[in-house]
């Protein structure tokens, strides 16, 4: 019998519950996929609390890796034994096997094993889509990017070194601090000591950066604001402290500045969009320019233990379940 994480209404870690669940076979357009690992990441918290609405009772979790068991109908590019990943469909990748739309499913190539693909498959696509698509960068710009030590930061550290950008991350303690400058951060700056926009100028002179990359949200948005140059972008992937409420006409006062809110699916469909965006993901891992691992590991029954470690942010990198 198969398992899997569920929770029958919104709020704390506690609503999560491991439960026996069927898994059928695939019909047409489907594969079966029987998870290695399981990677939780911040959304999941948000979907878990009700702030991303999901019909209830719901499975939880939308990144995986494993292998293909069975396809159905119509499936044609992939078959059984094949590895794959995935960061889009629908809710449920904590379980131990699932049924999955064929399409989502990205092959994992030789030389990047389950382990680091968990790691990298939302995080590492969520570095492309926003270094590469959404604020192209092309080196030698510099930017600044929160939470620098996380499951995402930790791959961007990566990303702008290869791309030959100087990053300013902003991390909580020393200790993440030292971990951020290890995979490429160039600055970092201890919110819990230092003041962000007026390191920043520090950095640069006075000027500000062009670009600002913001998954905190609630606590930093001033901060993230004024440290933008006139006519900087600033790039809010995140909420983890809050909701971003503003008056736009702070964005003309603080140097005519642009906002936007990007979402994964946007910029990761159609099909070959998403495979493209691997494609160069995979071609920076198998150069050994970036590097994945997870730092925190739970078995699958202990989900709602790693969503409160992530939560109180004791986690450093990326943390997995393992089914």
């Amino acid at each position: 019998m198969a398992h899997a994480i569920r929770f029958y209404e919104t709020g704390g870690a506690d609503v999560l519950r491991h439960e026996a669940v069927e898994v059928g076979e695939p019909g047409p357009g489907q594969a079966r996929v029987r998870h290695t690992y399981v990677a939780v990441n911040f959304i999941d918290i948000y979907v878990r609390t009700g702030r991303y609405p999901a019909a209830l009772p719901s499975g939880l979790g939308s990144d995986a890796v494993g292998v293909v068991e069975a396809v159905g109908e119509g499936v044609t590019d992939l078959q059984p034994g094949d590895r794959v990943g995935y960061l889009l469909g629908p809710q449920g990748a904590y379980a131990d096997v699932r049924v999955m739309p064929a399409d989502v499913l990205i092959p994992l190539p030789d030389g990047v094993s389950d382990r680091t693909a968990s790691t990298l498959m939302m995080k590492g696509m969520t570095a492309q889509y926003l270094f590469r698509q959404v604020y192209p960068l092309r080196g030698g710009e510099t930017i600044l990017y929160h939470a620098a030590a996380g499951g995402v930061g930790l791959v961007a550290c990566q990303w702008a070194r290869a791309l030959g950008v100087t990053m300013i991350g902003t991390v909580s303690t020393d200790e993440k601090a030292e971990v951020a400058r290890a995979h490429g951060c160039t600055h970092t700056i201890v919110t819990s000591r230092e003041d962000i926009a007026t390191r920043v100028r520090e950095l640069t002179d006075g000027r500000g950066v062009p670009v600002v990359y913001d998954s905190v949200g609630k606590h930093t948005l001033m901060a993230s604001l004024d440290s933008l140059q006139p006519r900087g972008t600033l790039v809010s992937n995140g909420t983890s402290s809050g909701p971003v409420q503003i008056d736009t006409t702070l964005l003309a006062v603080k140097g005519s500045l642009w906002l936007t809110r990007p979402a994964m699916v946007h910029y990761a469909t159609p099909r070959p969009q998403m495979l493209a965006m691997a494609q160069e993901l995979f071609d920076h891992v198998l150069a050994g320019r970036i590097v994945g691992e997870p730092r925190q590991s739970y078995a699958l029954a202990d989900a709602a233990e790693a969503h409160r470690a992530l939560e109180s942010r004791k986690t450093v990198g990326s943390t997995v379940l393992v089914p």
